[in-house]
């Protein structure tokens, strides 16, 4: 399974979009935080491996890693809810989705992760956070329990960010087990133990 051409379109010019808003200087604040591409196409042959089916994002921005993990959901008819404190950024998400043919996979909504992982009905397969690095452990503990056992937890820039303080919590706990990939900006890869 490769992405489809409409995908690897709506990805080239968000890539492109996020390169320029980065060489004019803008900060950070004010720029769309995409994940970098190979970390992206790490997202999606997890997700294809897994055959995860329900996906929970924390930190959608504009939708650059929602379209990633979606492209692998298609094969399953899986979905991933996303989430965006931004209305702005949750709306832009929702249109770039529509134009990569992802609709039916994924959407974005407006909130605090901590509150709108209790929209998902289904246990979760796999979470992907890529919000605020003090809020890191927050969004775990508030999805934990919605993951099923085996299930990913994977958080994004933990090398290039200090995220020690999440990356702490997670070896004292005994129902999971992480590990450090310093793929790009660094990512956490914590699978929930249990049965």
């Amino acid at each position: 399974m490769t992405l489809s051409t409409q995908a690897q379109l709506v990805l080239d010019r968000l890539y492109a979009n996020d390169s320029a808003l980065r060489a004019s200087g803008l900060p950070s604040s004010h720029r769309t935080r995409n994940i970098d591409k190979e970390s992206g196409r790490f997202l999606y042959l997890l997700a294809i491996s897994m055959r995860a089916e329900t996906v929970f994002e924390v930190g959608s921005s504009n939708g650059v890693s929602t379209i990633w993990i979606a492209s692998a959901l298609a094969g399953t008819q899986g979905r991933v809810v996303g989430t965006e404190v931004l209305p702005d950024r949750a709306a832009e998400a929702n249109t770039n989705l529509a134009d990569a043919g992802l609709s039916l996979n994924a959407a974005v909504i407006t909130g605090d992760a901590r509150e709108t992982v209790w929209t998902v009905q289904n246990l979760i397969d796999f979470v992907f956070i890529d919000a605020e690095k003090d809020d890191y452990s927050a969004h775990f503990l508030a999805v934990i329990d919605k993951v099923r056992p085996g299930g990913v937890i994977i958080a994004d820039n933990v090398v290039s960010h200090d995220c020690s303080a999440y990356q702490s919590m997670l070896r004292r706990r005994d129902d999971v087990e992480t590990v450090t990939l310093p793929l790009e900006r660094g990512l956490e890869y914590t699978v929930k133990l249990g049965e």
